[in-house]
């Protein structure tokens, strides 16, 4: 067993549910509920455990030195979030550049308790044509639990649901921000 799988497993007491399809290289991987910095660091333990490169996206404020060699090394891209901007397009394309891109993103936007999701995940999906892979951080049941892939329709009225069913029950590290 390697170290991160025993500080996850039987250290920490978690487990991971589901896998991801090894064959699908590209895809918008959704992680919700985000209630805590600390999901980061269950992300980075989860994502070891199976084994697939998932990137991330940080303001570009947070890349500078020393911390943007750590940064990138664990998948992470600057993202300028200047107002104005298509920045769904500007993601969407960066499917185009790589081989190997699954990029995580949080549906809530924040740490805080929201009335709606944003939507700029099914956007960017839809728009570099990958799918969206569901995935919940479940911490009553000490689990990440990984989803099937979702192929957007093209109506987010329709698939929105579909998706948000997913994490029904599941509980954030403060859930009343969830």
């Amino acid at each position: 067993m390697g170290l991160s799988k025993f500080v996850f497993q039987k250290l920490w007491g978690w487990k991971v549910e589901g896998r991801f399809d090894p064959d699908i290289k590209k895809a918008v991987v959704i992680v919700a509920p985000h209630t805590s910095w600390v999901d980061f660091i269950v992300g980075l333990f989860a994502r070891r455990i199976v084994r697939t490169k998932i990137h991330w996206l940080g303001k570009k404020e947070l890349f500078v030195w020393p911390f943007s060699y750590y940064f990138k090394w664990t998948g992470g891209t600057p993202l300028d979030r200047t107002p104005g901007q298509d920045k769904v397009q500007y993601i969407a394309s960066l499917f185009l550049k790589k081989e190997e891109f699954r990029l995580a993103l949080a549906p809530e936007g924040t740490r805080k308790k929201v009335e709606k999701w944003r939507t700029g995940f099914y956007y960017i999906a839809s728009e570099a044509n990958v799918p969206i892979i569901r995935v919940g951080f479940d911490y009553a049941s000490k689990k990440v639990c990984i989803a099937e892939p979702f192929y957007t329709r093209g109506t987010l009225e329709v698939d929105l649901p579909k998706i948000q069913s997913f994490y029904q029950g599941m509980k954030g590290k403060n859930p009343e921000k969830g």
